[in-house]
């Protein structure tokens, strides 16, 4: 079993803040690869399915960002996994817009999710890393993260989503070069 997490903060008014990109792949792929419905437990909405035969638990921990940490020990606890069965999505300010990759372990780049679950379980983890780029001026960077995706960014965004759920069967059976790959070539497709 993998547990699969999305972060993102809670609530409608956040929907479509760059922080909570890691809540739209959680959903894309459970809607893609008919997952139950959303439940609550481990303080957070679980939905659970089977990608390339791997059972998946995708997480939405709904304590807000900054004690994401608590959430996903939980539901790593409860179902007897370690730390190697846990993958996060998330925003990446220091990845281009829309692009994608894929690593275990490495620094937190001052995200307050990552920070959380590191103090958690420690940092290694497999993260899928969700370009949102950077706005240029670190006095920006609070309000370009919690504000929405503009609206001419929405087509590349939804190409994205659906690109990372139509690929996470490579995901799931670990191999993490065929996803960034195919991702990748699906983003080129007209």
């Amino acid at each position: 079993m993998q547990i699969w997490v999305g972060l993102g903060n809670p609530g409608a008014q956040y929907a479509l803040h760059r922080h909570n990109v890691g809540f739209m792949a959680a959903d894309l792929v459970a809607e893609l690869h008919g997952f139950s419905p959303w439940t609550k437990k481990f303080r957070s909405l679980i939905a659970d399915g089977r990608i390339a035969g791997q059972r998946i638990l995708l997480v939405k921990p709904q304590t807000y960002m900054n004690d994401s940490g608590d959430a996903v020990q939980q539901a790593l606890r409860f179902h007897k996994l370690e730390v190697d069965a846990l993958t996060v999505f998330h925003d990446e300010l220091d990845l281009a817009p829309m692009k994608v990759k894929v690593r275990t372990g490495g620094g937190l780049a001052g995200h307050n999710g990552l920070r959380s679950i590191n103090a958690a379980l420690g940092s290694e983890f497999r993260r899928v890393r969700i370009g949102i780029g950077h706005p240029g001026n670190k006095a920006l960077v609070t309000n370009y993260v919690l504000g929405n995706y503009a609206k001419s960014e929405m087509d590349a965004l939804a190409d994205l989503l659906g690109a990372i759920a139509a690929e996470a069967p490579s995901l799931a059976t670990g191999d993490e070069v065929r996803f960034m790959n195919d991702v990748a070539l699906r983003q080129q497709q007209p």
